[in-house]
């Protein structure tokens, strides 16, 4: 059976016939241990948009010297700008797969001394004005050796990146004129000014729970919580009472005794907490709090609404409040703006640990989202054991260098050639089960999804190793069974037999395609039976975790998004489909629409609702599949797409207008991996904006899709959202299909727990805010003087209490780097979130102080800022001068 033959094969013939020897395992090491690497951005104003100048360089400070002409040696680095040439005849380079490129010397190569420097342009396509665009762990191979550069093997970017100081480096392109502005302490201070102007009390902070209540009413005087409280409960809610007494033992030292509300109280003073479905008309997940002096009343529509009206009441103890606490008196009544408040969240491309997950779920259990969207496998990493198929964890969750693929996946993002490298690991089945249930008691819904047809690079490696493994065994096994009705260069195996069975790859496949990623070799081929059998035997035992933890898998999704253009064109078993009259699918424009319906019915037999993201729905950029083909009465659609001038944002309206049940998901303004402001030292891509900062998040208002046009990707601010896209822009007939809105976060640049935390919080709190509760200031024409006070009173409870609430949970939130100017001899400071701690440093960071009023420095003195919440979660630092 021939799998497609693709460079990575022929990586195995392709090394030089060379004349040197190999390095040997010291030679190599000690050259990679005491070289210096370094990526540089030369010229991002190139080739106007389509195309950048970087720049190489390895300063040979080890006593190896690299000889002339071909050799055994090659370097990988990854890239996900793909390499096209490099300005050097003496070196040849090759895209291997996705990130992935290698550079090998040819006859002309001039070879490298002990102590000299060899430096080489490239062109690349697009451009990059990030340091987390370039990659760590770049790597040396000779033989079957490898070593990682070491000033590479680090999260500290500048260690191997250039500075990026001139224009044509911190702008991506200059045809057209890239707007952006740079952030630094100047305009941030200026920017900060705006929300200076309203007055924000702590008191009131304190008060501001996040997301905010329907109603709230703050009566006059205050209750003290004391360990002399009691708390009684309704039988059904004793899981939401664990978590809530959990939470004031753990976070402030209360400890009260919880029991039903069938046993008296006597005289102490009582939290109960009861279920009345005709709260707030019955609405789901609703709630009425009352604190009152001797008692405090929670009453849930539902066992939701109980839980939720119990966070309320954790939202208004102080941060640091132990043993006792003062509350004000209020009465609040509740309910949920949509019933979808997401967060979607990739650890397939990089596995951040189990704890990230943990902490992700409780963090969002505070602020009233419900719906986690996992997104476990991809082209980079399968995330979950799945039992019968062991080759998805054991060889899908590890990246390294093994180009035949039989132990782990290509390395990719910045793993380098080692398991030990980053982004490697995976959920075992009892720890998804543990989850679960953590997820279940905090009203947290999971949904996993399985990517497929394309983003599936993971899962068809893994069953083409299996396939490979069981192909070996039933060799062993052959003597004296029936031979294979055909034979192929490796001898010949049923099509029926085990090595087939979940095999999401047609052997006989010559299409060529590559993907925004580069991929040449990830989509599952939809015609093959195998490949559904796949789908189904995952769901299946996904469905045995959920019950096993006690819940229900109700929805699933399946990705279907960014299918290389040409997948599938060269398939035997697509033309098999495309000769039989009597299934409906003549060509390969109808397999996604094909593929996208047996999946469908497939999870309808099982109970479960399937989503996907817009584009794995639509036949063309307006015209989405026929929703009637689909039996199930819920399927839900991701849309993200909203890059205006693309013109495609309307398909929010357009896919619930067809029927299908709409999540927010909007790339300008909810995708958390984009920076959160415009400076080469922010993590993130930034292809759907430029950054999106806690404010801009806070601002997105779901009901009105295009009222949220801003700004192109150029940065130009839109005027005429329909004279931009040129044609008209549909309606929204069915909102009861608008299910609520998620925020995500795409993984590619965050290789840590740390890192993917502070790439969601704060900004996930946006997301909580809009998702629960409807601004009086939304609307086509907001109003953006109460939309500023809003933030305001946000942010100014953020920085008072709500970040470190989360660093007490494990989080180290984002916090905004300061503005600072100086004026007239005076330094002053301001940050984006009135009431945080602003320290400044006149001595490079050696020693701070508190920043408190504006201080007297000389003019050209160099001041360093940051924003510091506590000893270990600090701000980028800026400078001043």
């Amino acid at each position: 059976m021939h799998f497609k033959k693709s460079i990575i094969a022929s990586l195995f013939v392709s090394a030089p016939l060379f004349a040197q020897g190999q390095l040997s395992q010291q030679a190599l090491q000690e050259f990679t241990q005491n070289t210096q690497f370094q990526f540089a951005v030369v010229d991002n104003f190139h080739n106007k948009d389509g195309g950048f100048i970087g720049q190489i360089s390895l300063a040979n400070g080890s006593n190896v010297a690299l000889p002339k002409g071909e050799s055994d040696w090659q370097i990988y680095i990854h890239s996900i700008r793909k390499i096209t040439r490099v300005d050097n005849p003496g070196l040849k380079i090759e895209h291997v797969n996705g990130d992935l490129h290698r550079i090998v010397p040819n006859k002309q190569f001039a070879g490298l001394a002990k102590g000299a420097t060899l430096r080489f342009n490239y062109e690349a396509g697009a451009y990059i004005v990030s340091y987390t665009d370039f990659m760590p762990r770049a790597f040396m191979v000779s033989g079957n050796k490898t070593e990682v550069f070491a000033n590479t093997d680090t999260e500290d970017m500048k260690a191997f990146v250039a500075p990026f100081e001139r224009e044509n480096q911190l702008k991506k392109f200059d045809q057209p004129k890239d707007l952006s502005v740079i952030a630094d302490a100047a305009n941030r201070y200026q920017a900060n000014l705006v929300n200076k102007k309203y007055t924000v009390s702590q008191e009131a902070a304190l008060k501001r729970i996040i997301p905010m209540p329907q109603q709230v009413d703050f009566n006059r005087g205050e209750v003290t919580l004391d360990n002399n409280w009691q708390i009684r409960f309704a039988g059904r809610l004793t899981a939401e009472v664990a978590v809530f007494v959990e939470d004031l033992t753990k976070n402030h030292q209360l400890t009260l005794t919880a029991q039903p509300d069938h046993i008296a109280v006597n005289n102490h003073p009582v939290i109960d907490i009861k279920v009345d479905a005709k709260v707030n008309k019955g609405k789901s997940e609703s709630y009425r709090l009352n604190l009152d002096k001797d008692k405090i009343t929670i009453i849930g529509s539902d066992n939701a609404g109980a839980f939720y009206g119990l966070q309320s009441l954790l939202a208004l103890i102080p941060a640091d409040a132990s043993s006792s606490v003062t509350l004000p008196r209020v009465e609040i009544q509740d309910s949920p703006r949509y019933d979808w408040r997401g967060m979607h969240y990739d650890n397939a491309r990089n596995y951040h640990g189990k704890d990230a997950m943990f902490k992700l779920v409780e963090q969002m259990a505070r602020y009233k989202l419900n719906k986690l969207h996992w997104h476990f496998s991809e082209d980079e990493g399968w995330r979950l054991e799945i039992p019968g198929l062991p080759e998805l964890t054991e060889i899908g969750a590890y990246r390294c260098f093994d180009l035949a693929e039989n132990e782990c996946l290509l390395t990719q993002l910045g793993t380098g050639p080692h398991k030990s490298g980053s982004g490697n690991g995976y959920l075992t089945r009892a720890e998804f089960v543990e989850l679960l249930k953590f997820a279940a008691a905090r009203h947290v819904n999971i949904i996993p999804e399985i990517e497929g047809p394309g983003h599936a690079r993971a899962s068809i490696k893994a069953m083409e190793a299996r396939y490979r493994k069981l192909l070996k065994q039933e060799k062993e096994l052959r003597v004296g069974s029936i031979k294979a009705t055909a034979t192929d260069a490796e001898g010949g195996v049923l099509q029926s037999s085990a090595a087939t069975a979940y095999l999401l790859s047609d052997p006989a496949d010559t299409s060529i395609y590559e993907t925004v990623q580069l991929y040449k070799d990830n989509s599952v081929n939809v015609c093959l039976d195998s490949s559904y059998q796949f789908f189904d035997k995952v769901t299946y035992e996904l469905q045995q975790m959920y019950r096993e933890a006690g819940v229900r898998l109700t929805n699933l999704h399946f990705g279907g998004d960014e299918v290389g253009a040409g997948s599938w064109t060269g398939s035997p078993a697509c033309q098999a489909i495309f000769a039989d009259p009597n299934n409906g699918v003549s060509g390969v424009a109808d397999l996604k629409p094909y593929f996208t319906q047996r999946i469908a019915k497939m999870l309808y037999k099982r109970g479960i609702a399937p989503g996907a993201w817009e584009d794995g729905l639509m036949y063309d950029r307006t015209n989405p599949f026929n929703r009637d083909e689909m039996p199930n009465p819920v399927f839900t659609a991701n849309v993200w797409d909203n890059i205006w001038e693309w013109g495609v944002a309307d398909r929010a309206y357009r896919l619930a207008n067809a029927g299908y049940q709409v999540v927010m998901s909007h790339g300008t303004h909810l995708y958390f991996d984009h920076p959160y402001e415009a400076h080469p030292e922010e993590r993130g891509y930034y292809w759907a904006t430029r950054a999106t900062n806690t404010e801009k998040a806070f601002g997105y208002m779901p009901d009105d899709v295009y009222a949220n046009a801003d700004f192109t990707r150029t940065g130009e601010k839109i005027e005429n959202l329909e004279a931009l896209v040129g044609r008209p822009m549909p309606k929204l007939e069915k909102p009861e299909n608008i299910l609520g809105i998620q925020g995500q976060v795409w993984s590619e640049t965050i290789r840590t727990e740390d890192q993917v935390l502070a790439m969601i919080f704060p900004r996930l709190l946006s997301v909580a805010e809009r998702a629960w509760h409807k601004a009086d200031w939304e609307g086509q024409k907001p109003d953006s003087i109460a939309r500023s006070k809003d933030f305001a009173e946000f942010s100014a409870a953020l920085a008072v209490k709500e970040l470190t609430k989360m660093a007490k949970g494990g989080v180290k939130p984002n916090l905004p780097v300061p503005g600072g100017v100086i004026e007239q001899g005076k330094l002053k400071a301001n940050a984006a979130f009135d009431y945080l701690a602003i320290e400044y440093s006149l001595d490079n960071g050696a020693s701070w102080n508190l920043y408190t009023a504006p201080i007297s420095v000389k003019e050209q003195q160099k001041v360093a800022l940051r924003s510091r919440l506590n000893d270990e979660v600090v701000s980028r630092i800026t400078f001043v001068n």
